[in-house]
């Protein structure tokens, strides 16, 4: 196995691990969440509010009261802290989400129990797709995946040392920046797809593995019908052929006594294109458990 891929095995088998301990209270936590949101959506602020005494004018709806300002913004602050806070809110404006990955890599394309919402235009497409390609933490991803890339020596035209690792820099930020357009704006622009996925986060581990896995071929339209992903097979073909035939290494060449061949071929460029799916794949099934993982991380014991 790649080295690159470790963390996201790793990953995976932690949301394993999560998934049997949470996916039985996650459906029920949802329900009471809404059951309580709906009678304080119902009630008025008057309603809360104690009477006024007797022989004392009342106060205007929606003044403090009982010399109490500061505690009744609290509370109300601390309401609009929970909900604007929450990471599973979406932006109803954009329809895209704040959440990130591990609370560092931009997942903005992910919903989580959305049901019927407006589609991305193409505008906006372009624009959170550039946002999560340029988001300043992908320096230090990409810095990463060079690192192990140099490790085990892939792509050995590149060579070795600093000036090898840069190149090896350069070409994993253009392979995900290049392959995140296609597949996020481009194509679902021109085949009028829905680029975001739509979290599933109900039923066991493996029926919602099942799920993610199958986002990869199957999408939403703009108009919410399912179809297939072309988006997704098709972009990161596109990509693919982009990034062996343009800067990646050179024809063969022998440096030195040890022969390197050239990666340009058609099945390197069908072998990108199919770590490109597999590790969208992966990419796919963390989104699906990492709020539950999220979850986790936050809960704290009652005091």
């Amino acid at each position: 196995m790649k080295l690159i891929y470790l963390p996201l095995v790793l990953l995976i088998s932690a949301a394993f691990c999560v998934a049997q301990t949470g996916t039985e209270t996650a459906p029920s936590n949802l329900g009471e969440s809404a059951d309580q949101a709906a009678p304080g959506a119902s009630q008025t602020p008057d309603a809360t509010q104690p009477p006024a005494p007797a022989g004392q004018p009342g106060q205007p709806s929606g003044q403090p009261q009982n010399g109490q300002p500061e505690n009744n913004k609290t509370e109300k602050d601390k309401t609009n802290q929970t909900s604007s806070g929450s990471d599973t809110s979406s932006n109803t404006t954009s329809g895209t989400s704040k959440d990130r990955l591990f609370f560092a890599l931009p997942n903005f394309l992910t919903l989580e129990n959305a049901g019927q919402v407006p589609p991305l235009t193409a505008g906006q497409k372009f624009k959170v797709v550039a946002k999560g390609s340029f988001d300043p933490i992908q320096i230090v991803w990409y810095g990463a995946l060079s690192a192990l890339s140099q490790a085990e020596n892939s792509e050995p035209g590149f060579g070795q040392g600093w000036e090898a690792y840069g190149k090896r820099y350069g070409a994993y930020a253009a392979d995900g920046t290049i392959e995140n357009f296609f597949v996020g704006a481009i194509f679902p622009s021109m085949l009028h797809q829905d680029p975001r996925y739509f979290q599933n986060g109900h039923g066991s581990f493996f029926h919602r593995t099942e799920y993610a896995v199958s986002r990869i071929f199957i999408t939403r339209s703009d108009s919410g019908r399912r179809e297939f992903n072309a988006s997704e097979i098709f972009g990161a073909a596109v990509s693919s052929v982009i990034s062996t035939y343009s800067y990646h290494p050179h024809p063969p060449y022998r440096p030195g006594p040890e022969f390197i061949a050239s990666d340009r071929t058609l099945k390197n460029t069908a072998s990108v294109w199919g770590s490109q799916v597999g590790y969208d794949t992966l990419t796919l099934v963390i989104k699906e458990f990492w709020p539950d993982i999220r979850r986790k991380i936050r809960k704290r014991p009652q005091q």
